[in-house]
C-alpha cells in the first residue's frame, strides 16, 4: 500500500497534522493503537489550549464544532511564590480576549478524529501499531503487526514519550527524570473560580488549578515521589481537604468529580526532530515540565508548521528530502527550546532549599509583576509564541 507520508500516532498531534494536510494533493496513512472516546463525565486530561493552539484548530474546523459548555475560557493568572512573590497576567491587561480555553483532551481528541474520518485523502489503521520500519534512498516501508506494510516518502513519529518511531529511526534523546510526578484530578469548587488560574511554588511541589466551566477546577500538582504517594494514598475526603489546604482555600470546600491519577515528570531533548524520511512531532520531539502547561500547544504548533511545509513542497519534490525537512526543524527550534529551559530552570530554582536564593526568587517575581511592560510581553509569547 503507498502512501505519501505515514503518521504513527493519531493522537491529538497526529490528528491535527493529517487534518492540517486535508486542502493538500499528499495521501496519507494514520496508525492508532485506539479511537478516542468520551468519558462518562468529566475527563481527566485536561489541558490548556493558548490562543495560537486555537486559531490553529479553528482553521481546522475543528474548534467550532466544539461544546462550548465544555470550555472555559481564562481572563486572569495568578502565581504565588515560596516566600512572598507574587505575579499576575491579565487578558485585559495584554490586549488579548482570554490568556488561554481550558479543555478536555478527549473533546477535541474526538472532533479531530471525525474529521480524519470524513476526510478523503487519509486511510486510518485503527487499532494498529507498527512492527519494523526500513529506510531506503527513496522511500520507507512500515510493516504493521497484522502483516500489512506500507510504503511512503516519509514518516511522522507522533506517537508519544517513549516513541517507538524514534527508536526505529536511531534519533538519541537525552531523558533527565525529575523525580517527581503530575498527581491530577477535577474538583467541584464552593467558591466561583471568576476564569482565574492559579498556581503556587510550594516546599513540597507546584500546584496549578485550571478553571473548569462552573464552579469546577481541574488541578495539576507536581510533587516528588513522596509526595505524590501521600496524595494517592489518602482517602477522598481528606485528599480534598489537603487540595484546599494547599491552595489557601481560594476556591471554598473541594469535592472530588474524577478519580486521581498520576504520571512521572521528566525533561526528554532529542538530538534532532527529523533525519532523512523522518519528522517527529508533539511528545515525541520534546518533553517539558508541566508548570507552564503548555506542552499541548508545542505539539500543535509542531503539527502545524511541518503541514506548511508539505503543502508548499511542489508535487515534483520528495517530501522525505532532508533539506525539506530541515525547514521544519528551523521553524520549531526557537520555542521548544526557550520553553524546555525556562520550565526546567523554574523547577530548579524553586526546588533549591537556600533561603538566599529563595529571597532573591520571589524578589524577581515581585519585580517582573511591577513592569507591565514585561508581564504583558511574557503574556503574549505564551498566548501566540512569538513576542
Amino acid at each position: 500500500m503507498n502512501f505519501d507520508l505515514i503518521v504513527v500516532g493519531g493522537g491529538l498531534a497526529g490528528a491535527a497534522l493529517a487534518v492540517a494536510l486535508r486542502r493538500t494533493h499528499l495521501k496519507v496513512a494514520v496508525i492508532e493503537a485506539s479511537a478516542p472516546r468520551l468519558p462518562v463525565d468529566w475527563d481527566q486530561r485536561v489541558y490548556a489550549y493558548s490562543p495560537a493552539s486555537v486559531r490553529f484548530m479553528d482553521g481546522l474546523g475543528v474548534w467550532q464544532h466544539l461544546e462550548r459548555e465544555r470550555l472555559q475560557a481564562v481572563a486572569e493568572m495568578r502565581i504565588f511564590g515560596d516566600a512572598g512573590g507574587t505575579l499576575r497576567f491579565s487578558a485585559y491587561g495584554s490586549g488579548l480576549s482570554e490568556l488561554a480555553w481550558i479543555g478536555e483532551s478527549s473533546r477535541i481528541h474526538r472532533e479531530l478524529w471525525e474529521n480524519l474520518k470524513r476526510q478523503h485523502n487519509v486511510t486510518l489503521f485503527c487499532p494498529a501499531s507498527p512492527a519494523s520500519l526500513t529506510l531506503a534512498d527513496d522511500g520507507v516501508s512500515l510493516g504493521l503487526q497484522d502483516g500489512k506494510v506500507l510504503r511512503a516518502r516519509l514518516v511522522v513519529g507522533a506517537d508519544g514519550r517513549e516513541s517507538w518511531v524514534r527508536q526505529q529511526a536511531g534519533i538519541e534523546a537525552s531523558v533527565s527524570a525529575y523525580g517527581e510526578r503530575g498527581v491530577v484530578a477535577n474538583f467541584d469548587c464552593a467558591l466561583p473560580h471568576r476564569a482565574t488560574a492559579f498556581q503556587w511554588f510550594r516546599g513540597d511541589g507546584i500546584l496549578a488549578w485550571l478553571p473548569l466551566p462552573g464552579n469546577r477546577m481541574s488541578m495539576v500538582w507536581s510533587a516528588p515521589d513522596e509526595v505524590a504517594d501521600s496524595l494517592l494514598a489518602l482517602d477522598d475526603a481528606a485528599f480534598c481537604d489537603k487540595a484546599a489546604a494547599a491552595g489557601g482555600h481560594a476556591l471554598g470546600k473541594l469535592g472530588l468529580i474524577t478519580p486521581r491519577a498520576a504520571f512521572p515528570l521528566r525533561l526528554m531533548r532529542v538530538a534532532s526532530v527529523v533525519k532523512p524520511r523522518i519528522a517527529l512531532i508533539g511528545d515525541a520531539a520534546h518533553a517539558i515540565h508541566p508548570l507552564s502547561g503548555h506542552g499541548i500547544n508545542l505539539g500543535f504548533q509542531d503539527a502545524k508548521a511541518l503541514a506548511e511545509v508539505l503543502a508548499r513542497t511542489p508535487a515534483w519534490r520528495d517530501i522525505g528530502e532532508l533539506a525539506i525537512l530541515r525547514s521544519y526543524a528551523r521553524a520549531r527550534a526557537e520555542e521548544p527550546f526557550l520553553m524546555q529551559y525556562l520550565t526546567h530552570g523554574l523547577n530548579r530554582l524553586f526546588n533549591h532549599p537556600n533561603p538566599i536564593l529563595a529571597a532573591l526568587r520571589n524578589t524577581g517575581m515581585n519585580l517582573t509583576g511591577s513592569l507591565p511592560v514585561l508581564t504583558n510581553a511574557l503574556t503574549r509569547y505564551a498566548a501566540n509564541g512569538r513576542f
